[in-house]
This record gives structure tokens, C-alpha cells and sequence, in this order.
């Protein structure tokens, strides 16, 4: 998995500071941009952030690029409906010599399990290729391409949603390889708004674990915000 910040909106803190501000100002956005004291700046932000006044978050966003992941984990991500994507298509990117494909940690961990995981790949790596030559569409051939073939997307979420999103996906109820994106995801974004990400991740980072009897009974650490 390769997963890079391709850009986000500059000063992002500022950004949304900026807009919460604006609500209350006699001036104009431009205006508050370029006078807001960082002390007010961040009085701002931490009213947005302990208030649960999530909407300025949205005047923020970040892109990124992500390769060498499975089409299962992107058939999971998508399901984030307030981001865009786009995404390597099989309909039109034809795998002329078999194709990449993710192994998870378990059945890499048992040779047997590894053997038949190979095994069955190359068989239908094999059957793709038949169906490509026999003059089949990649469109039609791509049928039988598995859940773990890899795939590249291009992601964009504003804050609002990236904090959902790790909320969701970080916690360690979450299927193993969307919670290595999101922990790599929120690795790339923390340096950028250290406030507004201080304590993004799984619900039991800033308090209760809401999964009930389903808990994974292993909280991560506690931050709380000044």
C-alpha cells in the first residue's frame, strides 16, 4: 500500500477559523484571513471543535493518492459518499501480463492457505488472459477479476468527512486493510492541522468506546484537548 497527500488546502486551520469567524465580523473574509491573531485563531477553533459546530470544517479539504490496494477495500471506502474518487478502471486498463492482487496477513501467514490463495489466482489470471485473446472486451474479462486485485484511486475529503471517516476506520473493529489507509491517512494530515486532528481516530481516542458488547476491549490512548 502506497498512500500519499497529494495537496490540501493551505492553512487549513486558518481556512476554517476564517469561516467560523466570519459569521460573527463586521469584516470580510479576506480581511479576517490576513489580521486573525493566532491566539483568536485557535480560541476559534477550539469553540468549533469542543461545540460540535462541524460545518466550517467543510472549507477544508485533502487529496490523496492511493495505489497497491484491493478492490475490496475500495468497494468499502466509496461507501464514504460526502468525498470524491476516481479510480483505475478495469473497463478500460486491460492486465495483459496477470494482475497484482493483495494477499491478506492470514492466509499469508499459513503456507497452505498461501498455496491455494496463488493457486487460485493464477487460474483466474489465466482465464483472463484466454478471454483477452479470444478478443473478449476488458470491460467483459474483467468479470472475473477477484476482490483482491489491486486498484488505484485518487481520494479527495473535506475535514468534516475525514474526521468521520477516521472515527469509522481507525478503530480496531474495522477491517484490517482500510485501517492501515486511515491510520497512513491521518499520519499524512496531523503535521498539517495539528489542532483540528488532535484527537481523530477511533471514538475511544477522545472518549467511550460506543461498540457496546462488540468492543475490541483495547481502547487507544486518550487525548484531551486543552
Amino acid at each position: 500500500m502506497d498512500v500519499q497527500l497529494l495537496y490540501h488546502t493551505p492553512d487549513p486551520e486558518r481556512a476554517i477559523a476564517t469561516a467560523a469567524r466570519l459569521c460573527y465580523a463586521p469584516v470580510g473574509a479576506a480581511e479576517l484571513m490576513e489580521t486573525m491573531s493566532e491566539e483568536r485563531m485557535h480560541s476559534v477553533l477550539k469553540t468549533i471543535m469542543t461545540s460540535g459546530h462541524f460545518s466550517t470544517l467543510e472549507h477544508a479539504s485533502y487529496t490523496f493518492a492511493i495505489d497497491g490496494v484491493s478492490r475490496a477495500l475500495t468497494h468499502q471506502l466509496v461507501r464514504h459518499r460526502l468525498a470524491s474518487y476516481n479510480q483505475q478502471s478495469q473497463r478500460y486498463v486491460a492486465f495483459k501480463d496477470g494482475f497484482p492482487a493483495v494477499t491478506p496477513h492470514t492466509v499469508a501467514a499459513d503456507p497452505d492457505c498461501q498455496k491455494v490463495f496463488d493457486e487460485t489466482l493464477a487460474v483466474i489470471a489465466d482465464a483472463y488472459q484466454k478471454l483477452l485473446d479470444a478478443g473478449i472486451p476488458a470491460e467483459d474479462a474483467r468479470y472475473l477479476l477477484p476482490n483482491a486485485a489491486e486498484t488505484k484511486i485518487a481520494v479527495t475529503m473535506n475535514v468534516r468527512e475525514l474526521l468521520h471517516f477516521f472515527n469509522h476506520r481507525c478503530c480496531n473493529r474495522a477491517q484490517w486493510e482500510i485501517r492501515e489507509l486511515a491510520n497512513r491517512m491521518l499520519e499524512l494530515v496531523r503535521p498539517t492541522a495539528p489542532y483540528i486532528f488532535l484527537d481523530a481516530g477511533a471514538p475511544c481516542v477522545s472518549g467511550p468506546c460506543p461498540e457496546g458488547k462488540m468492543t475490541c476491549g483495547k481502547p487507544y490512548p486518550k487525548v484531551v484537548r486543552d
